[in-house]
């Protein structure tokens, strides 16, 4: 089962570069490019659903319905923030304010352990101690020297990583009301039609290759979430975010393959690191 994980890294990673090969081009601004890959993601899963399909009717609680409402906000903000960010600056630039998401995650599954639940955020100390030294050294290792001085673009992508992790540890109180494909086909969908209405995006501006880009985006967004939200159920979400801290190395990985941007030994550095991580969890 941890290799599904890994899987999610992969397809992360993979979503992330070519949302950036998307976003350098011109015609698309951020508001067509986020209604236009949430429209996608919807379209992936609609057959899917089929086989997928799991929705209680504690999920229609008003406390439940209060936290997904809370989650698409929160969700809508992430996105924005990101692909603002990913318009203007380098991926590789931007690393260090991704590879917060993880550890911000970690610290909220901790504090609502303390706050909400035991049951739903692990309190193991063999999988926390490694997920916060893994954590630690994930942003060691991506801090340069420039980014003392934090500029706009980098800031706003801090404040991304942020709220996506804050959806995330939030979706963990009503996923058992969901299977993962529902869950993520519910809030794509809300997202699709929040942008929609807000936006009123051109999608006439998106050529055929920019929509196909577009389509495989969303069908990474699928894949890596879905397993996120199967990893929460079955191995806990501060394990599973371990994990899935090897995704920003593989997405610098991409970056230097594909977009040509430079690849350091502190890369290589956190990989040993965040492998030995998890390998002691997993052992522990």
């Amino acid at each position: 089962m941890i290799y599904i994980p890994i899987l999610g890294a992969l397809a992360l990673a993979g979503g992330t570069i070519i949302t950036k090969v998307v976003l350098r081009e011109k015609k698309v601004n951020i508001k067509l490019f986020q209604t236009a890959a949430f429209f996608a993601a919807v379209l992936v899963m609609i057959p899917l659903l089929y086989f997928f399909w799991t929705f209680q009717p504690q999920a229609l609680e008003s406390k439940n319905l209060g936290i997904f409402f809370l989650i698409i906000l929160f969700s809508m903000i992430a996105n924005l923030a990101m692909f603002y960010s990913m318009k203007r600056e380098k991926v590789s630039e931007l690393e260090p304010a991704f590879v917060l998401e993880p550890l911000f995650t970690i610290l909220l599954a901790i504090l609502f352990s303390f706050l909400i639940s035991v049951e739903l955020y692990e309190r193991n100390l063999k999988v926390i101690i490694p997920a916060l030294i893994a954590g630690g050294v994930l942003i060691l290792t991506h801090i340069k020297k420039d980014h003392i001085k934090f500029n706009k673009y980098f800031l706003v992508a801090v404040v991304g990583s942020f709220f996506f992790a804050l959806e995330l540890v939030l979706s963990r109180l009503i996923l058992d009301f969901y299977s993962p494909m529902t869950f993520y086909f519910l809030r794509c969908s809300s997202l699709f039609i929040l942008s929609f209405i807000i936006f009123k995006p051109k999608f006439e501006k998106l050529n055929s290759k920019i929509r196909w880009e577009i389509l495989a985006i969303g069908a990474l967004w699928v894949a890596f979430r879905v397993i996120v939200y199967y990893g929460y159920l079955q191995l806990g979400v501060i394990f599973t975010t371990l994990v899935l801290m090897i995704g920003p190395i593989f997405v610098f990985l991409f970056a230097w393959k594909f977009l040509k941007e430079k690849l350091g030994w502190k890369n290589i550095l956190a990989t040993i690191v965040i492998v030995g991580c998890v390998l002691y969890a997993m052992i522990g």
